[in-house]
């Protein structure tokens, strides 16, 4: 397994050229025996073989256009591509007009020279964390396949993508969980940076207030190096000494109810860190028990899905999967009224948070309190939506803060894939990443 740092580095060594990986990807996408169809709503395969080869002579030349020029990174369905239609994992959107232009990010990545392999597949509108889509299919999670677990979501394509070798790396969307949800279950690394760091216009939204564009890889560096591409300023990282490290685990709500792997991943993680001499210190943060009463009507999220969704959701409500159409018709219970003081809740909340965390070098906690369940699970209504609640539990605390968040593999070798989430409050990316990278180099020390 190469991961997109050490395909970079190769390139710079003039060890590898560009058109090997993307071959590979577009390889791994087009296998009959493989997840291809489920991950991806359009492949660019020519377009991705003509990029790598147009970067392969940069490299020769040496005049890339980045440290990613010609490696294979795979799109959310949900990022505009000019003369394209955004489908947004639907079918509802399917004869909507194409977009006029790339989202930024799409530019971003482009201008970079980046082989774009495909655009994955996603949960519908990016409102669930479980990565179930009825309409194109929900692509297995790579652990325990034959089992058809669910990849969790709502960026599902973008994770088994990665895990599967149809790209190095994958940009994603973050409302609350769905990069960091994903890469958990996957086995995989997830980073959502503060919302403000990469610029979100061609994105199709779910809710704007929430909304950040996150990615995912499979380690801590390959995750920075493809956010400083597409950022708006790329972010300088350094592996920090834990024994210099402060961390904050809340006791409030978001370690109730771990299943057994988790909570046996999450322990192990903790004493391999308190090994190292990382100093953690347990706070109630009672906040946090608030985001249920906030939260109890659909939340910011229900309220802005409303407005971008009302008239299809009047006109067409057949043409959504009904789970995500539940929850988007919440939205129309609420008005201007609601929607204020949920706003106005949120910046009180915020604060309140912020200082409390504020003396700490980053929040931990367990990414989501339960392995990915099968498909065949979640055929009872009611249990999809309490899996779904549960799946996005620990993770939309972080977009309420508007903070930034990574998950990190913290299983043993062979165990289900559990997620380690290091979080931090607004513009912190930088010292997050570092901390993240000391984390994930003492983990897998220890496995």
């Amino acid at each position: 397994m190469t991961t997109l740092w050490q395909a970079s580095q190769q390139l710079l060594a003039g060890q590898i050229s560009p058109e090997t990986p993307t071959q590979h990807a577009l390889r791994a996408i087009a296998a009959e025996s493989g997840e291809g169809k489920r991950v991806f709503t359009k492949v660019y395969t020519a377009a991705a073989r003509q990029q790598a080869e147009q970067a392969g002579a940069r490299w020769q030349q040496q005049q890339p256009r980045s440290a990613i020029d010609g490696l294979p990174i795979s799109i959310k369905d949900l990022f505009d591509v000019a003369r394209e239609v955004t489908t947004a994992g639907s079918r509802l959107l399917s004869s909507a007009s194409p977009a006029a232009a790339n989202a930024s990010m799409v530019d971003r990545l482009q201008q970079a020279g980046a082989a774009i392999v495909g655009k994955t597949n996603m949960s519908e509108f990016a409102f669930t964390g479980l990565g179930v889509n009825p309409h194109y299919g929900t692509p297995a999670n790579p652990w325990q396949r034959a089992q058809q677990r669910i990849p969790g979501g709502s960026s599902s394509g973008a994770a088994v993508a990665v895990s599967d070798g149809m790209c190095l790396a994958a940009v994603g969307t973050d409302t609350g969980g769905s990069v960091r949800i994903p890469a958990a279950l996957c086995g995989l690394t997830g980073f959502k940076p503060s919302a403000s760091r990469i610029d979100q216009h061609g994105t199709l939204p779910l809710a704007a207030s929430l909304d950040s564009i996150g990615v995912i890889a499979h380690d801590v560096r390959s995750c920075w190096l493809l956010d400083s591409v597409i950022a708006d300023r790329p972010l300088t990282i350094d592996e920090r000494n834990l024994s210099e490290a402060h961390f904050v685990i809340p006791q409030t709500r978001v370690l109730a109810g771990l299943d057994e792997h988790v909570s046996a991943a999450w322990l192990h993680a903790l004493d391999v860190l308190c090994a190292q001499g990382v100093k953690i210190t347990e706070l109630p943060l009672p906040e946090l028990a608030e985001l249920d009463s906030i939260n109890a009507r659909g939340g910011i999220t229900a309220w802005e899905a409303w407005q971008w969704h009302q008239h299809y959701a009047q006109s067409q409500p057949e043409a959504y999967d009904p789970q995500v159409l539940t929850r988007i018709n919440r939205g129309s219970l609420l008005n201007e009224v609601d929607a204020a003081e949920l706003y106005q809740l949120r910046a009180d909340w915020k604060q309140r948070v912020e200082q409390a965390v504020a003396p700490f070098d980053g929040i931990l906690m367990p990414t989501v309190p339960l392995i990915a369940p099968t498909l065949t699970e979640l055929d009872d209504p009611a249990r999809y939506m309490q899996v779904n609640l549960l799946m996005l539990r620990n993770t939309s605390v972080i977009n309420m803060l508007d903070g930034c968040s990574i998950s990190l593999p913290c299983h043993q070798p062979g165990a289900a894939p559990v997620g380690l989430m290091l979080s931090s409050t607004h513009g912190n990316d930088a010292a997050l990443l570092s901390w993240a990278a000391a984390i994930e180099t003492t983990l897998k020390r220890s496995s």
